[in-house]
């Protein structure tokens, strides 16, 4: 695995086109470091975030409770725990409760009982049109627990 340490000014940029993606602020990092974990597709570790970059999406690492916990999410029942933690994507029956979130925004997958963090992905569709909807795929898994992403994390220090 490659990594090395971006200057500030790529920082600066990545730190921008973050905050436009998720419409949050993030924390303002002077150091960030990169590490390649296979094609278009790396880590991205500051002093107050991890970050996965897939192609042009960025992801909040499953880790970083919070910074989750700024996002929406949908919470999922026990018999969708074990799908979601194998990559599948997120199914309307499935889903249990949810916040507000519009169609293309990055939403957590929290499973109802413990609360705790299972996915990360994108929404398919807003809340507001899930609501009439019975069945179907409503987030596109992008990042899930024990993923290669998060096997690789544990290969790199201070995440």
């Amino acid at each position: 695995m490659k990594s090395h340490s971006i200057s500030k000014s790529e920082s600066w940029e990545i730190i921008n086109k973050v905050t436009l993606q998720w419409h949050i602020e993030i924390p303002k990092t002077k150091t960030l470091t990169l590490y390649e974990l296979e094609d278009n597709v790396s880590l991205i570790a500051g002093e107050n975030f991890t970050i996965l970059k897939n192609g042009d999406i960025y992801v909040p690492f499953l880790s970083e409770i919070e910074l989750l916990n700024k996002f929406p999410k949908v919470i999922v029942d026990a018999g969708a725990i074990k799908f979601v933690c194998n990559g599948a994507n997120v199914m309307r029956p499935g889903i249990k409760n949810y916040t507000k979130f519009k169609k293309d925004d990055i939403v957590c997958v929290v499973e109802e009982t413990h609360n705790k963090y299972l996915a990360v992905g994108k929404s398919l569709v807003s809340s507001s049109e899930m609501q009439n909807i019975t069945k179907g795929e409503i987030v596109k898994t992008l990042h899930y627990i024990s993923d290669k992403y998060w096997e690789a994390s544990k290969l790199i220090k201070n995440i």
